[in-house]
């Protein structure tokens, strides 16, 4: 059978697995970035986010090929709520979960109650089967396009998978949800030779994927610093080091052999996932992290030469400005190396998304009129924060970077981009939680 893959805008990992496991079934498989589906082609979406359930591309590309007599199959993180997905899509069916199993019967069989993993519409009413069992974490190589790079993921061609799994259960991620707490990590054999087949293809750097890269090997919450270490040199040992890197770590998830691993063998770079100087708001949060373990882990860092970056979560839904306070404060000490802000999005399956429909708009900072210093600018509370706390952190970073108007319009409008994306996706949850 001739299958299209679409992922919207980036050849995701997810995306190159299915078309791996559809490919080594028998059907030809074509993967795109572009939402054109060949006609005859069974089209199968896999979509990673909640705004491409608004995305008017997105919907007009399964309405245009269900209406010309095409099979549509919605997968990836979205799936999470997959009662959303067919409200919004109508799809032909959502696989829901780990889909690996679960596509090859699907595209063979078509829809059925009898297929566990699935969920259709029968009649008017949403039919959600039983869930499928986890998928087998050792399988075939994906399908990795031709042009795979020419694509930049923050610096990286791919993410590789390396595990599945996080120990953390963060309110606002869906990795934990999705897959699991508890870690099953791939075969190093596999994973270099799937690293060997995307250098081959052209990947100018990869990246390790996962929650919390230096969880790979780890059993029962204890962390396997040698096999991460190993990992890595054997990526290093086909791809060169600056063309290896493994940004995401927990802050305490660190030990000085896995330090001295990143800064040997890859870019040299670790990105913590800080979110927050207020070491309530990030209990609300759920990140099982204080800010103690948070500066003492930025300091072993830089004790290990390497440069370290920290993401920011603003608006969430219970932070005072005191609380936002505290994370201006946290960024003037620590001194990162880069920072990336964003306002609180609740996504469909986590509890933040559940805390979202039970806070009233006008105690939700996604919602809240901006009172203050930005007030001419019409924001809401959280594009405040998120636009303050972008020029804020140029302040404190090592190498200063001035804001200028260039700098300020950019900030500016990614700070009410995301307010009205938030927006959307609240909109959307509520409509449905409601029904």
């Amino acid at each position: 059978m001739d299958v299209t893959i679409f992922s919207p805008g980036i050849y995701t990992y997810g995306a190159m697995l299915i078309g791996g496991v559809l490919r080594d079934a028998g059907h030809r498989v074509n993967l795109t970035r572009a939402p054109e589906v060949p006609a005859g082609s069974l089209l199968l979406a896999s979509l990673y986010s909640t705004q491409h359930l608004l995305d008017p591309a997105v919907r007009d590309l399964v309405r245009s090929h269900r209406e010309s007599g095409g099979t549509v199959y919605v997968g990836g993180p979205v799936s999470a709520a997959p009662e959303i997905v067919l409200g919004e899509l109508e799809p032909d069916a959502v696989v829901v979960g780990e889909g690996e199993e679960t596509v090859v019967r699907l595209v063979a069989e078509g829809v059925s109650n009898a297929l566990p993993g699935i969920a259709y519409i029968d009649g008017d009413h949403p039919v959600v089967t039983p869930p499928a069992p986890p998928a087998s974490i050792d399988r075939a190589l994906p399908l990795i396009p031709e042009d795979i790079g020419s694509q930049s993921i923050r610096g990286a061609s791919a993410y590789i998978e390396t595990h599945r799994g996080c120990i953390g259960g963060c309110t606002f991620c869906q990795v934990p949800r999705f897959f699991g707490r508890k870690i099953r990590s791939r075969p190093l054999d596999s994973i270099i030779e799937e690293v060997k087949a995307f250098a081959a293809a052209g990947a100018t750097r990869l990246s390790v994927s996962g929650g919390t890269g230096s969880l790979y090997a780890s059993s029962d919450g204890e962390m396997n610093p040698e096999a991460f270490v190993t990992l890595l040199r054997g990526m290093a040992e086909v791809m060169g080091p600056r063309n290896v890197s493994s940004p995401d770590i927990r802050v305490d998830c660190i030990t000085d052999e896995i330090l001295d691993a990143i800064r040997r063998y890859t870019i040299g770079w670790v990105f913590f996932g800080i979110e927050s100087g207020s070491d309530r708001v990030l209990r609300m949060m759920g990140k099982g992290a204080t800010t103690r373990e948070v500066r003492e882990a930025v300091d072993r860092c830089r004790e290990h030469n390497l440069k370290v970056a920290g993401s920011f979560i603003v608006g969430y839904p219970g932070e005072t400005g005191k609380d936002y306070q505290a994370t201006k404060d946290l960024i003037a000490d620590l001194y990162l190396d880069d920072v990336f802000v964003s306002s609180a999005e609740p996504i469909p399956g986590t509890p933040l998304a559940g805390l979202v429909v039970k806070t009233p708009r006008e105690k939700n900072p996604a919602f809240i009129p901006h009172m203050g210093e930005y007030r001419p600018l019409d924001l809401t509370e959280s594009e405040a924060r998120c636009f303050d706390l972008m020029m804020h952190a140029d302040m404190y970073r090592p190498q200063m970077r001035l804001v200028t108007d260039e700098v300020y319009s950019a900030y500016l409008a990614e700070a009410r981009k995301q307010g009205q994306d938030i927006r959307a996706a609240t909109d959307l949850i509520l409509r449905y939680s409601r029904s």
